[in-house]
């Protein structure tokens, strides 16, 4: 189930996306402080998918994504998804979820940078139609992987002349 994370008590998802985080991305993972910073930072969206409660009734966070928008474009800022959990369509559903939102705030493009070597988002993401931009040395430390930027158009884009009504 898909939830904008102001739906759930805001120390759990903090706690279990930065153990996500952690097990996802190693030395770039983001830390509870920044994971916090991201939640109370102005024009930012993150939606989690809730899986069912653990045995204390906690809500289990099989993934999470968020873009910020600025008013024209929304940067997707992250997407995980717990390893036991991946395969499943969670990524693809939070990525439309993400997309959806981002048009209903009037967002024109949605952009991202992924790493040149994560065959699985890079997948996902041109399957949804995202296009390569360019290509930012190094930017993924401490490793110094390389990152595609890629975009999505959100509204569609007049070229030429149109018909008079």
């Amino acid at each position: 189930m898909i939830v904008d994370h102001t739906q759930v008590e805001q120390d759990m998802a903090v706690s279990q996306i930065a153990a996500l985080e952690a097990d996802l991305f190693g030395h770039g993972a983001w830390s509870e402080h920044a994971i916090r910073q991201e939640f109370n930072a102005p024009a930012r969206t993150y939606l989690l998918d809730l899986g069912p409660a653990d045995d204390d009734g906690v809500p289990v966070i099989r993934g999470y994504a968020g873009f910020w928008y600025d008013g024209d474009d929304a940067e997707i800022m992250t997407i995980g998804v717990g390893r036991p959990f991946q395969r499943r369509g969670i990524a693809a559903t939070l990525l439309r979820s993400l997309i959806e939102s981002a048009k209903g705030q009037g967002a024109k493009r949605m952009l991202l940078e992924v790493r040149v070597d994560n065959e699985p988002a890079l997948g996902l993401y041109e399957r949804f139609g995202f296009t390569k931009m360019g290509l930012r040395k190094r930017y993924y430390q401490p490793e110094g992987i390389d990152a595609y930027t890629m975009s999505l158009d959100l509204a569609p884009r007049i070229i030429g002349f149109q018909p008079q009504n």
